[in-house]
């Protein structure tokens, strides 16, 4: 009945990167906005339309001024107690201390007010059932359903109400307290998904880190020692008048901290440089959350023979910054197409052709922005081109950026 089971672990997921659904998209997520918490409250409050039956038989049963007053007090307890334990627990977290005696209690005045009232209150059981199947631990949750269930079947069979009109509540009682319990744990496995998802992500983190480390100390463990030997072989010289020597020394020490620049440089470059798996993963999720889909083949990623790293580096900056362009200035676009494929000039000569197009309005009549130009550059200097074309049927924007192969190795 519910819209959102609760879970019975802290949500630790973090918020940060890419791709990851924003808070309150996924069921069973927590409400972070008022929106958020106005939608599931409205969600929750449709299915009250169910208490129909308990409210119309306070308003037309033959009853006592202070029995209609306990009646409605009995009701608003319960509904009070059905919101706390279905929607207000799930926001102040799990393990809440006072969940069971709350559920003790609804389950009390569900069992009160069938027995001394009428048989419109056994209504009361589904809400029961459903939060009993948010409330217990998943090995109890549902042996507690079918507890409520029975506890229906006495109530029924004690009040004399019809074979029909029992079975009927028999129904919804279980499969609402089921569909509860089931849906409590697939949220559970999405959240423990989640978070092994954001552990394999700080620790790929940490082993990049440590992997970055070993690769400096390895550069500049030997050019410091070199240039600290040299450095002490030169207050020698200096302080034996040999001042030649001394200067060809410190000409040393400038050489080796320049290379040890340039090498540094070239591994923290190397870190930073895109490549196409990256690059298409980080599309995907843009794309996503733009509301396009991204049609691309897995092949895309893999390596290509011939392909060189510097032309393979620049295919994923043009994936990079066509991704962008799409998701800033393609208005309308729903559906973006990716695919590589080879091709052959004039001259024999053999290229890799990275094409991406989508579904959205065009270029329109404005000219190439800086970061096409950008792009034609960056192709320029690896002997490739930059091609551009409205997409099929004279719709959506097409890029094609064409980069030179090697000579193909046949093993």
């Amino acid at each position: 009945m519910p819209d959102a089971p609760l879970d019975h672990r802290p949500d630790q997921l973090g918020r940060e990167g890419q791709g990851r659904s924003k808070p309150g998209a996924y069921p069973g997520s927590t409400p972070e906005t008022r929106k958020q918490v106005l939608v599931k409250l409205c969600w929750m409050l449709l299915w009250m339309l169910y208490l129909y039956y308990p409210v119309q038989d306070l308003v037309t049963g033959h009853y006592s001024v202070p029995v209609r007053v306990a009646g409605w007090v009995a009701l608003a307890a319960f509904l009070a107690g059905y919101l706390v334990l279905v929607f207000f627990r799930s926001m102040r977290g799990v393990r809440w201390r006072g969940s069971y005696p709350l559920l003790v209690l609804m389950a009390a005045i569900a069992v009160t007010t069938g027995c001394t009232l009428s048989g419109n209150w056994l209504g009361l059981f589904p809400y029961l059932s459903v939060a009993v199947g948010a409330v217990l631990p998943a090995r109890f949750a549902l042996p507690g359903v079918a507890l409520v269930t029975a506890m229906v079947a006495a109530e029924g069979l004690a009040t004399g109400a019809r074979s029909g009109a029992l079975t009927s509540l028999l129904v919804p009682t279980f499969l609402s307290g089921a569909a509860m319990t089931g849906l409590q744990q697939l949220v559970g496995a999405m959240r423990e998904l989640r978070e092994a998802r954001e552990t394999a992500a700080q620790l790929a983190a940490a082993e990049e880190r440590l992997r970055m480390a070993r690769d400096l100390h390895d550069l500049l463990g030997h050019s410091l020692s070199l240039i600290t030997l040299k450095s002490e072989l030169a207050g020698r010289f200096m302080d034996a008048d040999k001042d030649e020597a001394a200067r060809a020394q410190v000409a040393d020490i400038e050489q080796v901290a320049r290379q040890s620049l340039i090498d540094v440089r070239g591994a923290v470059s190397g870190y930073r440089r895109p490549t196409l798996g990256v690059e298409l993963a980080a599309a995907r999720s843009a794309l996503a959350t733009a509301g396009v889909t991204l049609e691309a083949p897995p092949a895309v990623a893999e390596d290509r023979p011939g392909l060189g790293v510097a032309e393979a580096e620049t295919l994923a900056w043009v994936l990079r910054e066509s991704v962008t362009n799409i998701v800033r200035h393609a208005d309308g676009a729903t559906h973006c197409t990716l695919a590589m494929d080879e091709t052959w000039d004039g001259e024999g000569a053999r290229f890799a052709v990275l094409e991406i197009s989508d579904n959205g309005r065009g270029p329109g009549k404005a000219g190439p922005g800086n970061g096409l130009s950008g792009l034609d550059e960056r192709l320029a200097l690896v002997g490739g081109r930059l091609e551009t074309s409205p997409g099929r049927g004279g719709k959506g924007f097409r890029l094609r950026a064409l980069v030179p192969l090697g000579v193909r190795v046949e093993a």
